[in-house]
């Protein structure tokens, strides 16, 4: 009599794919909490470069909507070129407003006076 055995997966190949699963599905819920800490740590470094630029502000002072795209711009940057160049625009930016000496000049330049 020939006996045939069935074809299929053991039982220790189920149990280790069941646990390949798990440790995948575990890594992945770290991984991604993670990203959202790293992001987050990329918009703290934009407000940090913004909070250094506030420190050479003069009476007439870029717009709160300026400064919100910076921060935006500075954080969607992904190389140092990039970074460096949004910050070269903001700073004319800065400097632009920074000439204006007189209140009615500084807000029809599109900047504010505190």
């Amino acid at each position: 009599m020939v006996t045939k055995k069935g074809q299929g997966l053991s039982l220790n190949v189920i149990i280790i794919a069941a646990l390949a699963l798990i440790v995948l599905v575990v890594l992945v819920m770290v991984f991604t909490g993670r990203i959202g800490l790293f992001q987050q740590g990329l918009s703290k470094e934009g407000k940090t470069e913004l909070i250094s630029f506030r420190v050479g502000y003069g009476d007439c002072q870029p717009t709160a909507t300026a400064e919100a795209s910076f921060d935006t711009e500075f954080s969607a940057a992904t190389s140092l070129d990039a970074k460096d160049q949004v910050k070269i625009r903001f700073s004319s930016e800065v400097s632009r407003c920074k000439a204006i000496v007189e209140k009615g000049n500084c807000e029809s330049a599109g900047c504010k006076w505190p």
